[in-house]
């Protein structure tokens, strides 16, 4: 299976817009988080970097660790998603003349449903755990890069399974199984607003000056999952 983090833009690119079914959105969406794990780490670098940022060093140190470990995981949940719906698709290969071979096709395609369910939640969970350090970082990184912070990118990717396993699950036979996964689904897609919205109420917002433009511009997590300059 292909490691996507060594191709270049455009193969990955190629290889999403080929009629092959992978990579499909659970890999585009592992590599998007992987992306905004890559931009945290970069507000790190740059705050890092300055001395006048000193005191929060060692904060933003933990935040940049935290950063490439999740960059890297969410590079193998890109591999690994593609090879879960490769199952899927080898399982609905499987030949369906004899009553025998239905059912263990149907088995065989539930059985890799359950699988393909399971890496976009560990994608979101990810996800999830980066959007955690944010605050921080928003709070004691360099003022002048935080708006580059990834907060939109992992806040999406954090809620993709919801919308994605919600689709799988309905091709999963035990209805005990399908209530499980959808619970901890929505626990998924709720934990990213959770943490946006306490970041909202806790007063975070601020304004920092755009050192580019000498214009002063405010830093606010809206409902949306969006951290925005406005």
């Amino acid at each position: 299976m292909t490691e996507f983090g060594t191709l270049r833009v455009d193969e990955f690119l190629r290889a999403l817009g080929s009629s092959e079914p992978t990579p499909g959105g659970g890999t585009a969406a592992a590599v998007s988080g992987a992306m905004g794990a890559a931009l945290v780490e970069m507000v790190a670098a740059l705050t890092l970097s300055k001395e006048k940022f000193v005191e929060a060093h060692p904060a933003i140190r933990v935040i940049a660790e935290a950063a490439s470990a999740a960059r890297a995981e969410l590079l193998a949940l890109a591999r690994e998603d593609a090879e879960a719906y490769e199952t899927v698709v080898t399982a609905r290969r499987l030949p369906r003349e004899t009553e025998d071979e239905k059912a263990a096709r149907s088995r065989a395609i539930s059985d890799a449903n359950r699988i393909a369910t399971e890496v976009p939640m560990r994608t979101a969970g990810v996800a999830v755990r980066l959007l955690g350090a944010l605050p921080e970082l928003v709070e004691k990184g360099n003022p002048s890069a935080v708006s580059d912070a990834g907060t939109e990118t992992l806040g999406h990717v954090a809620q993709d399974p919801f919308h994605r396993g919600r689709l799988l699950l309905a091709r999963i036979e035990s209805r005990q199984f399908r209530k499980s996964r959808l619970e901890l689904l929505q626990g998924v897609a709720k934990d990213p607003q959770r943490i946006l919205l306490q970041r909202k109420r806790s007063g975070l917002d601020r304004r920092v000056h755009d050192s580019s433009s000498g214009e002063l511009i405010l830093l606010a997590v809206d409902e949306g999952l969006t951290l925005s300059a406005r």
